[in-house]
């Protein structure tokens, strides 16, 4: 089951879209799906639906605004640039998407996860980095960096940062420093590099050109969801 949600962070109106379980009144694991740079489109969409397969109620969030959704990447690039240079913006919006899964009903406010793909794995990151109460993080192909690299104390759950090894736009300074973040706080994080791959490597449509910087990666794609998986069993046993 599926449908789309209103919800607001402040008094600015957000639409995202929520996959659930067909059975079951029982309260199950939240997860938070934070889009790329293209906004709320079929890939977090698909991405939730593949998590309700799995007996997950998950809400694909809206980043932007109801209705703000960029055509092309120049639109993206600057609206995904607004957002990472106010980190403050994002974070609400990041933890209205939280309160707006918690709100339904049929969630376990203790079991809430927040994965991110691109710019979503950015805000999924700056969210635990906030305090907010969620349980663990997935960044896939994310952006690591932060302005506040301080507010990792501030991480009550585990971290997974899934990476490809040949990611020309998370390069290994922003992955060193990243992980100097998580080993200062003591974070119970894991990190996971994928030889051979590049940025975007779980987005279908980034083509298959490595030397562009962002190309879809069939083995990297299937073995981060894996990883996703077990990481998941980790936390509560399925």
């Amino acid at each position: 089951m599926h449908e789309s949600i209103e919800y607001k962070a402040g008094d600015t109106p957000l639409e995202g879209y929520v996959a659930m379980p067909e059975k079951g009144a029982d309260k199950r694991p939240g997860i938070l799906v934070f889009h790329d740079w293209m906004g709320l489109g079929p890939n977090p969409k698909k991405r939730a639906d593949e998590l309700a397969e799995l007996g997950y109620v998950a809400l694909a969030a809206d980043l932007y605004g109801k209705g703000v959704r960029p055509t092309d990447a120049s639109q993206a690039s600057k609206l995904a640039t607004q957002y990472k240079e106010d980190r403050s913006t994002l974070r609400a919006r990041a933890r209205a998407a939280l309160d707006a899964l918690v709100a339904m009903g049929n969630v376990d406010p203790a079991k809430v996860v927040a994965i991110g793909y691109c710019f979503g794995g950015t805000a999924a990151l700056e969210l635990a980095r906030s305090g907010a109460p969620i349980a663990a993080v997935v960044s896939f192909h994310g952006g690591l960096s932060t302005p506040h690299p301080e507010d990792a104390k501030n991480i009550k759950g585990r971290v997974l940062a899934l990476h490809g090894a040949d990611d020309p736009f998370v390069k290994a300074d922003e992955v060193a420093a990243f992980q100097d973040e998580m080993r200062k706080a003591k974070v119970d994080w894991q990190f996971v590099a994928y030889g051979g791959t590049v940025h975007s490597f779980t987005i279908s449509d980034a083509g298959n050109d490595n030397s562009k910087g962002a190309a879809y990666n069939e083995n990297a794609d299937r073995r981060s969801w894996s990883a996703m998986r077990a990481f998941f069993s980790e936390l509560w046993g399925k």
